[in-house]
């Protein structure tokens, strides 16, 4: 089964309209990497503290569950690694160059 144009523009009102930028950015660069395509037939679940699924619906906008989890592993399969690339950078200059301008 094969997304439309009209069932992503359903998907995304449903997504709520009050979502960050961030999360917008994340979901367009999860779908333009073909991770939102195609049929949904993996089942994820899981039970989870109320208080954590209400904060993350509440910071997002989102109402649905299965949006949420999709947003929330869409996050984690398009994230950046800058960070974790600019901490293991620790300790290779060595202490004495002269970085002043």
């Amino acid at each position: 089964m094969k997304r439309t144009a009209s069932s992503r523009t359903r998907h995304q009102a449903r997504l709520g309209k009050s979502r960050s930028t961030k999360l917008r950015e994340v979901m367009a660069i999860a779908e333009q990497e073909g991770l939102l395509a195609g049929e949904r037939t993996h089942v994820v679940r899981g039970r989870m503290p109320r208080a954590l699924v209400a904060r993350a619906k509440s910071r997002t906008g989102i109402a649905s569950d299965t949006d949420l989890i999709e947003a929330a592993l869409a996050n984690i399969a398009v994230a950046d690694d800058y960070t974790d690339w600019l901490l293991s950078q620790r300790g290779t200059v060595p202490a004495g160059v002269d970085l002043e301008f």
